[in-house]
């Protein structure tokens, strides 16, 4: 089967979207600087504190998404509600802005669990069933996408490659959960899918620390760069669950292939 004219622009869309984050970029430009000037301002052992607050967020997330994204909706498809968690996100990160890296063990989790909903709201209006434990870990997958692993090479770079990296923690954590019925952290399955997505969402949160390190962000610019941060995951999840929509209905290959012409077009 070929995609039709409106499925077709979609992929177009979802491929400008997934290969071109630009996170950095956007930040870099709230904050006046490139963001080397930030990461040169944070203090020693920062990486630390930003992995240990990145693997708990994540870890939150993970039970958010097991526990409590509830198929409410499922199949309805309504539109989903991105103004609303940009601005809760927003007045999270004005505390992370006031409080510098400090802040970071407690604003991030609140950051993640709130854009993770927005995530499923996303996953849910383009059709995703969240009653399966797979849709739900897909919408924690999207934490990793726009992130380079410190693993990847230069051909891994790209959506495709990202989601196949991560396919098989994503598979294996849904099977431990079907099979158990609950999230058991120690899981090898589970350990392996936190430790995938935190080296890949750690990237992004680096950058977010690094522009809140500069003196002239306070608290307003905090909340502006979270802005940022969950606009650039709601844009990602838009692409992501977009892509996946038109793989239900043309399969995976098909959309695939589709997908990487549209890139040597480019």
């Amino acid at each position: 089967m070929q995609l039709t004219g409106n499925d077709l622009d979609d992929l177009r869309a979802a491929h400008e979207l997934l290969e071109n984050p630009g996170l950095a970029a956007k930040i870099s430009d709230v904050v006046g600087s490139p963001l080397e000037r930030g990461f040169a301002m944070l203090p020693k052992r920062w990486s630390d504190a930003v992995n240990n607050a990145t693997q708990r967020a994540i870890t939150t997330s993970l039970d958010v998404a097991l526990r409590t994204l509830g198929p409410a909706g499922a199949g309805d498809a309504p539109s989903a509600s991105n103004r609303w968690h940009k601005i809760v996100v927003g007045t999270a990160g004005a505390a992370g802005g006031a409080f510098g890296l400090a802040a970071l063990a407690v604003e991030l989790p609140v950051s993640t669990t709130i854009m993770l909903r927005s995530i499923a709201d996303i996953a849910r209006s383009e059709g995703e069933d969240l009653a399966s434990p797979e849709a739900r870990l897909q919408c924690v997958q999207v934490l990793a996408l726009g992130g380079r692993s410190a693993k990847d090479d230069a051909a891994e770079t790209g959506y495709f490659a990202a989601r196949a990296a991560m396919a098989r923690a994503v598979s294996d954590a849904a099977r431990h959960f079907a099979q158990r019925g609950t999230l058991h952290k120690g899981a090898p399955a589970i350990v392996q899918l936190i430790a995938q997505v935190t080296s890949r969402f750690s990237i992004n949160v680096s950058q977010k620390v690094a522009a809140q390190a500069v003196p002239i962000v306070g608290a307003v610019g905090g909340a502006v760069i979270n802005t940022l941060f969950i606009d650039h995951f709601q844009d990602m999840a838009r692409g992501h669950f977009v892509v996946r929509r038109l793989e239900r209905r043309y399969g995976a290959e098909a959309v695939e292939e589709v997908y990487k012409q549209l890139g040597e077009r480019n």
